[in-house]
């Protein structure tokens, strides 16, 4: 069995930080085209209520249950377990600057719990961001109809020059160490625009817009029957997208909207 835990500090006191991270699960939690399992078609995500509640992705055809809630103690203590049997304990301790809330993820031998850990992961990046933004802008929007993917060979240096010096705003950590960059995804928000740092198998000044359309499979119809090479078909990961060359040879990105992205 193995343990990872994460500490977060936070100006909220714990009722206050229980109730958010409970009943604002579906905006705190990252609302980006690879924040789901299936982003592009995502109605909501839920934390329900109680002892034996869910923890849910709802899609409106169906729900993907994430985990089975065995612990549920209002302002102190929330636990679920997944459907492979890995457990997500989350305990509010008060401080006298508001409250630490203690993330832990618990994985059973022979068990690959590395996508319930996102849990443990992600939680210091979106949690507290969410909590700041909150009380003066409201939760982040999804993103619209239009973003733009940045080629980069060192994209977690771009990410920080772009933070630094263009003052863009990040919506997760900037990682220290550069990884792969066609397996590094960093990203930033304009408003409901959004920008990604992402190898995605292209080199620099190769950039590519995205488009969020209403059809997906009608697009690409269209986009071969007028000519158009098309670079990869549709695909999925988290979003659902195919790309094409344009006229001057420049790679573009056509992703489904759903009933929140690309809206």
């Amino acid at each position: 069995m193995t343990n990872m835990s994460v500490e977060i500090e936070v100006s909220a006191d714990p009722a206050t930080a229980f109730k958010v991270f409970t009943e604002e699960y579906d905006q705190w939690w990252g609302n980006g085209p690879i924040d789901a399992h299936e982003s592009w078609r995502l109605v909501e995500r839920r934390i329900e209520p109680r002892l034996g509640g869910r923890v849910v992705e709802d899609y409106g055809d169906e729900e993907r249950v994430l985990g089975t809630i065995t612990i549920w103690e209002p302002g102190a203590r929330l636990a679920w377990t997944t459907r492979n049997d890995v457990i997500i304990d989350v305990v509010f301790t008060a401080l006298s600057t508001g409250a630490r809330v203690t993330v832990t993820g618990i994985v059973p031998d022979g068990v690959d719990g590395s996508s319930q850990l996102s849990t443990v992961r992600m939680a210091p990046q979106w949690f507290p961001r969410h909590l700041e933004r909150r009380e003066t802008q409201g939760a982040q929007p999804p993103p619209g109809r239009f973003g733009f993917a940045l080629r980069s060979a060192a994209p977690a240096a771009t990410a920080r020059w772009l933070a630094e010096v263009f003052q863009l705003e990040c919506t997760g950590d900037i990682p220290e160490i550069e990884g792969d960059p066609d397996y590094t995804w960093i990203e930033f928000r304009v408003g409901n625009s959004m920008i990604v740092l992402w190898g995605g198998g292209g080199s620099v000044g190769t950039d590519t817009p995205i488009v969020y359309v209403d059809d997906l499979d009608a697009h690409l119809e269209h986009t071969k029957a007028a000519g158009a090479t098309v670079v990869t078909p549709i695909t999925e990961h988290g979003f659902r997208a195919y790309t094409a060359q344009d006229c001057e040879g420049r790679h573009w990105q056509f992703m489904q909207a759903g009933p929140r992205i690309g809206r």
